[in-house]
């Protein structure tokens, strides 16, 4: 898959607009829960146990990156296999202002409503195995915990609009030395 960048139908040219903007209402939402679990949060620059191979995105969000990132992609060597393509050799990422969606929650405290074998809605919530030290989830009020779905939904809506299909790309495959 080339990365050279090809003028986008105006349908996808405003998805790549519409999935930034996305990408900014989302970090408007994980920034104070960011602040209010800071000291148990042990994500930062150099923790990448969960930026692993084999992630994929919707193709607006490759856009987004491949729109930001050309000479990476053109040029640049992907991480080694097993790790995320976009790992730099200290384990930062190197597409960090433009990354999907999934990276931006990474580690938080994370809630969703789920059906259960009854047929009954239940909530569930995780949190990345490194970020357990701290209040346990359960007792979180729902507002510490990051909701999951609201931004699923608006993203695939973002990503029929410009595609018209729910394909989903590689990270890896972005590079053209992939």
């Amino acid at each position: 898959m080339g990365v050279s960048p090809v003028p986008a139908p105006a349908a996808q040219r405003a998805g790549i607009a519409e999935c930034r903007e996305l990408h900014g209402a989302v970090d408007e939402v994980v920034e104070p829960l960011v602040a209010r679990h800071r000291e148990r949060l042990k994500c930062r620059r150099g923790c990448f146990d969960c930026c692993v191979d084999e992630l994929t995105v919707f193709e607006v969000e490759a856009e987004v990156i491949r729109a930001a990132h050309p000479d990476l992609l053109n040029s640049g060597v992907p991480a080694p296999q097993g790790r995320c393509a976009f790992l730099d050799a200290e384990g930062g990422c190197r597409v960090y202002a433009s990354r999907p969606y999934v990276c931006r929650t990474q580690g938080l405290p994370l809630r969703w409503l789920e059906e259960d074998l009854e047929g009954e809605i239940v909530e569930q919530r995780d949190i990345c195995p490194l970020n357990l030290e701290g209040p346990r989830l359960v007792d979180l009020p729902e507002a510490d915990c990051f909701q999951l779905g609201l931004f699923e939904e608006r993203l695939i809506s973002v990503q029929l609009r410009a595609f018209s299909r729910l394909e989903r790309v590689e990270l890896r495959s972005l590079f053209r030395q992939a």
